[in-house]
């Protein structure tokens, strides 16, 4: 399912730990490990040089792309992995490689909780997320990384939607690959039922969703089980980002599956919505789907 992998690497701390994961990724699906290192050097410059850079300056540039693209090869252990080295605005260089080298999966680095202000909204992880045809695996550096070998436990939030369904696939691949059990999760999200802050949802309607959630996770479960891999299901009653993230810590989550909008879909479903928050908060990896560009709406 995945033949071609690439990471973005600045030689952050967060660009490898997404090395790490797109290495595993890569071992398990016996793909083409690509390293990107993106030579921005207009914002390099700055104002004071935009008349121009000397050669010089722009091969110190190269050099440093070079370098972060060596640490990311010295995590491969002996595996391939192919480095490039381009000029540009890092999104526009990221997703023009994308389309040219047929890549079926990005992964990349962010900041994570406050810094993810800095880093995905209107930044370079923002922009991917939003306008890549492939998924987009994000995930973060901590002091408590361990060394990435698998996935054990795997996931798949969903709501029953077309937009959400596009995941299931994926899960399953990673899944299989991985020998790992699925956990389908349904939030019944109380925000968007109840009259205001201080008002509960009529009984009779949550009586309803609940009932339409456990369809859901049901039918999600079996089409997992066909595919020969263990799932356990759950519904729950809160509000989805904070209970996809409680769960996801509670049962030892090693990765989280989650289709976006895409496209100027994102600007709703993404930012200021329930995978912005588990993309700014998880601990753990967050794999992101592009629903729109699966066609689904």
């Amino acid at each position: 399912m995945y033949d071609t992998i690439l990471v973005p690497t600045d030689g952050s701390d967060h660009a490898l730990r997404a090395a790490a994961h797109a290495l595993a990724l890569g071992n398990a699906f016996d793909a083409t490990v690509h390293v990107l290192a993106v030579v921005d050097v207009d914002a390099a410059a700055g104002p004071i040089n935009a008349g121009g850079v000397s050669e010089e300056y722009v091969d110190r540039l190269r050099d440093g792309g070079r370098e972060s693209i060596d640490a990311v090869e010295a995590l491969a252990d002996g595996d391939s992995v192919q480095g490039h080295v381009v000029e540009g605005r890092p999104s526009k260089a990221i997703l023009e490689f994308v389309e040219s080298h047929d890549v079926d999966l990005v992964s990349m680095g962010t900041h994570g909780r406050t810094g993810v202000r800095r880093f995905v909204a209107g930044s370079v992880t923002e922009d991917v997320l939003r306008q890549s045809p492939v998924p987009v695996l994000t995930t973060r550096a901590s002091e408590d990384d361990a060394p990435v070998t698998g996935y054990d436990d795997i996931l798949l939030p969903t709501d029953g939607s077309e937009r959400a369904g596009v995941a299931v696939d994926h899960c399953i691949a990673l899944a299989t690959a991985f020998d790992a059990t699925v956990h389908v999760l349904t939030v019944v999200d109380l925000g968007a039922v109840s009259g205001g802050p201080d008002q509960s949802a009529p009984v009779e309607l949550l009586e309803t969703l609940r009932e339409n959630g456990q369809r859901t996770v049901e039918s999600t479960a079996d089409r997992i089980q066909d595919a020969g891999c263990p799932v356990e299901t759950e519904v729950r009653e809160g509000y989805p980002a904070r209970d996809i993230l409680d769960y996801a810590a509670a049962n030892g989550i090693d990765l989280l599956t989650m289709s976006t909008a895409g496209q100027t879909g994102l600007s709703r479903f993404l930012l200021g919505s329930t995978t912005e928050r588990v993309v700014r908060h998880a601990s753990m990896p967050v794999f992101a789907i592009n629903a729109r560009s699966s066609g689904a709406e």
